[in-house]
């Protein structure tokens, strides 16, 4: 089974595609020929095109805007984690220390640790609407080609 689409073997498939479908009289290959020409068909850009897209500069914008947000988010929140592991084996009198009631400082970072999670997942979510999704649709505009 060839992954590049070409040469390849009666029912055989790319990775990460659907089988291609059969022709009309069985022979197990595409209707009309190659596997290219099918892809041609359906739209489906081919590896070169995937190659070409991922060089354009449209892709490394977006790979560049993507790594703005994830890397810095990232380090944050594992910073905020490791501080909240560190204070329960070194601060445990601090964290011991009551807020309301019976309710201490180790169970209020525990509850920031789940909303910070959620805080962080609707930044991303507003992050990308404004700056991801803007040249995503550039990129796959181009990729897809006229409609």
């Amino acid at each position: 089974m060839s992954i590049r689409g070409t040469g390849e073997r009666s029912g055989a498939h790319r990775v990460g595609s659907a089988p291609l479908p059969r022709d009309s009289a069985g022979s197990g290959g595409p209707p009309g020929g190659t596997a290219a020409a099918t892809d041609a068909r359906r739209g489906t850009p081919t590896a070169g095109e995937y190659v070409s897209a991922q060089a354009s500069p449209d892709f490394q914008a977006l790979r560049r805007a993507l790594r703005r947000f994830v890397f810095p988010m990232t380090a944050v929140f594992l910073g905020w984690y490791v501080l909240y592991v560190l204070a329960t084996v070194y601060a445990r009198g601090f964290l011991r220390t009551k807020v309301i009631g019976e309710i201490n400082v180790a169970y209020v970072f525990g509850l920031l640790q789940f909303l910070s999670t959620f805080v962080i997942a609707w930044l991303y979510s507003r992050y990308a609407e404004k700056r991801l999704d803007p040249i995503a649709t550039s990129v796959a505009a181009q990729l897809e080609g006229p409609a």
